[in-house]
């Protein structure tokens, strides 16, 4: 027995129509929906297969999807997997150790590298998470290793341009010409 998409509603049309004729939406609905859209056409399922290369047991899944839940049916469900290992109130205490200043935790030094953050969580806030771990929190939040030597803040030493002293010492003066 052939399947074939039901009777939509006009608002049901519409979305279907915006969405299989969509160039900004996911591709996986933009796909759905025009196994949606070419059903209504009047293609039968080896037609559609064949036009959006996919297979056929594909296009009847979809089909029947929407045909019991509508448009929401041609969404992902929500997938099974490891539960969330630190709650969000553990990841907080990570974002906002790693945007104080260590001096001002009274800790004997200037700025965070992961082995500090990763022993300061464990010791003090008895959060036991691996570098790797926080790495990936702070990058998730848009925090990212400095190009200076520290990590969030000024350099160790705001006095180390003076000690350094001038660039131009270890450099040659470019010749002129005659």
């Amino acid at each position: 027995m052939a399947i074939r998409v039901r009777d939509t509603t006009p608002e049901e049309l519409d979305e279907i129509k915006r969405l299989a004729h969509s160039r900004t939406e996911p591709a996986r609905a933009v796909e759905r929906a025009r196994i949606v859209w070419l059903s209504r056409q009047g293609k039968r399922v080896p037609g559609i297969a064949k036009e959006l290369q996919v297979t056929q047991k594909t296009v009847r899944l979809w089909l029947k999807r929407f045909n019991d839940h509508g448009v929401d049916g041609l969404l992902d469900r929500p997938r099974s997997g490891h539960p969330l290992t630190y709650t969000p109130e553990q990841v907080s205490e990570v974002i906002a150790a790693a945007l104080s200043k260590p001096q001002e935790l009274q800790l004997p030094f200037a700025s965070w590298t992961l082995d500090r953050l990763q022993a300061y969580l464990n010791e003090v806030k008895g959060i036991a998470m691996k570098r790797s771990r926080i790495d990936e929190l702070l990058l998730r939040e848009g925090l990212r290793w400095r190009k200076e030597e520290t990590w969030f803040g000024e350099r160790v030493d705001p006095d180390f341009a003076e000690k350094r002293g001038s660039s131009r010492s270890c450099t040659r003066n470019p010749q002129q010409a005659a």
